[in-house]
């Protein structure tokens, strides 16, 4: 007698496959959430869809630093304690919340959206890199703090980014070496974190 694969349904199956694309989520991992969601009341699973669509339609890229934001300008950028003088570069929005969660830094932030990966076709025009050339142009900033990740793509990024904003006058820094190479920032605890803001070296 043959072994069938297990029976499902088509809605079910689609739900898993949906969800084996988050990053994080293998085959195993998203058919527990999908038939923990076929659980869940009806209530639960409607909060779940609407928040999926409110971050869509009610969030967009600040128009300073391009963190992810609900007002053309971010909190942080809006924010009159922090000290303009420094921006700390970071490869995605989620790195910012690693950082400050440290109440380490007090300085701007600038997300870059990626890092330079010539194997995988991203170049310096698939960044945000012209925007931080722009802003780094009002001559406010006397430190930029590259937080790139300590990996490849990280380092390649950091170095052409150092390469760009040496000749602009402004001292160019890198967090200390407390962070393991391969390590990506958002997944960092505290006290290394504060350890890499805090021993910051020049680039």
């Amino acid at each position: 007698m043959s072994r069938e694969s297990a029976p499902t349904t088509e809605a079910v199956s689609r739900l898993i496959q949906e969800l084996n694309k988050l990053p994080g989520v293998g085959p195993k991992s998203a058919q527990r959430i999908a038939y923990y969601l076929l659980r869940s009341d009806e209530i639960e699973n409607q909060a779940l869809a609407e928040a999926i669509l409110q971050v869509k339609q009610k969030t967009k890229l600040c128009s300073v630093c391009l963190n992810i934001s609900e007002t053309d300008i971010c909190h942080i950028c809006s924010s009159e304690p922090r000290d303009r003088t420094k921006i700390c570069i970071v490869e995605q929005p989620q790195d910012i919340l690693a950082l400050e969660h440290t109440r380490k830094y007090n300085g701007l932030y600038h997300v870059l959206h990626g890092a330079l990966s010539p194997s995988e076709g991203i170049g310096p025009d698939d960044l945000r890199i012209n925007e931080l050339i722009d802003r780094l142009k009002s001559g406010q900033v006397t430190e930029v703090i590259l937080a790139t990740n300590t990996n490849l793509e990280g380092e390649q990024t950091a170095l052409y980014l150092h390469r760009l904003i040496a000749p602009l006058g402004i001292k160019v820094t890198r967090l200390a070496r407390g962070l393991p190479f391969g390590t990506e920032l958002e997944y960092a605890d505290d006290v290394t974190l504060s350890r890499a803001l805090e021993g910051r070296q020049e680039f």
